[in-house]
């Protein structure tokens, strides 16, 4: 079980607002990316299916975000793909990039339109020219006694969101 901090309800009230210049590693990631070099390899009954696709990543500096005593900073990010015979997206991906200097942990959130979505963690040091995540599957409750937050304890709320016209 992690070792929980007395106080897991202040926040840090003296950070910089500069994200870039607070966020580590994944600095050099910031700005709009886009490439034409892309080789999809999809596995199909009669041998594999091989599509050239476009890519095009915009990540941009989000203000620094507390959670109790935890600081991070960080990159919203959206990645679309698509073939240069069609129009339709092929691939299409939100989350964020996230980087906590006080203890060096790395985050990517995932979520793709088709339901999935996926936290992977890792750590790093400001300089590192590699950043590696990983998303492993546990059971629930391992999950949330290892979701990362400088040791606070975590719950799984039930969550209902209702709109109306």
């Amino acid at each position: 079980m992690p070792n929980i901090p007395d106080d897991v309800f202040t926040e840090p009230d003296n950070f910089s607002p500069d994200t870039l210049a607070n966020l580590g590693p994944l600095r050099r990631l910031a700005g709009v990316w886009e490439s034409d070099q892309g080789l999809d390899i999809n596995p199909k009954a009669e041998g594999p299916e091989r599509r050239v696709f476009r890519e095009h990543i915009r990540m941009e500096p989000i203000d620094g975000q507390t959670n109790g005593p935890q600081l991070l900073y960080g990159l919203r990010y959206h990645i679309h793909i698509n073939t240069p015979e069609e129009a339709i997206t092929f691939h299409d991906q939100v989350g964020y990039w996230l980087w906590e200097p006080a203890t060096g942990l790395i985050m990517q959130t995932i979520a793709i339109p088709r339901g999935q979505v996926v936290l992977a963690g890792g750590t790093a040091t400001p300089d590192d020219d590699h950043i590696s995540v990983e998303a492993r599957r546990y059971p629930l409750r391992d999950l949330l006694d290892h979701l990362p937050r400088r040791g606070v304890s975590h719950r799984l709320l039930p969550h209902r969101h209702h709109l109306q016209r």
